[in-house]
């Protein structure tokens, strides 16, 4: 639709739900929004950044899911990210991994270009879901 806009969280949030996936808005903190998201696939973070202070206009989204469970050593997350061109793992303090996507926005995006970096984020849950399950035999087979 021509109302879509890429820079404003709202617009995700009616996307994401077409797509059935549950977002809400839980947090807006100065430059930043922040939407839980939970789908069939499992649950993750959308967190947009760069926003004006009605909490549009926002500069990036990153996309951010966390396993539950699993501790491969920081060489096998350093093999993963030297491996894929777009998806991140990152280890929180608690030394849990997180696959992380990220783009930046403009107001020309359209709601296929958005469906597009969904589907970017989607493959990276999938590689990282592969990866958490064996470590050494999916950095055997990568790139």
């Amino acid at each position: 639709p021509a109302d879509f806009n890429a820079q404003d969280p709202t617009s995700l949030v009616v996307l994401l739900a077409s797509l059935d996936a549950k977002a809400e808005i839980v947090e807006r903190e100065g430059e930043g929004v922040r939407l839980k998201v939970t789908s069939p696939a499992g649950g993750f973070v959308a967190e947009y950044a760069g926003c004006n202070p009605q909490g549009r206009a926002c500069k990036a989204l990153q996309f951010d899911a966390a396993a539950e469970r699993s501790a491969p050593t920081l060489a096998q997350v350093n093999a993963f990210n030297q491996s894929s061109l777009t998806c991140r793992i990152v280890q929180d303090r608690a030394g849990r991994p997180h696959v992380l996507y990220s783009t930046l926005l403009f107001a020309g995006d359209t709601r296929q270009e958005m469906q597009t970096q969904i589907a970017a984020w989607r493959a990276c849950l999938g590689d990282f879901g592969a990866f958490l399950k064996d470590p050494p035999g999916y950095l055997a087979s990568a790139p």
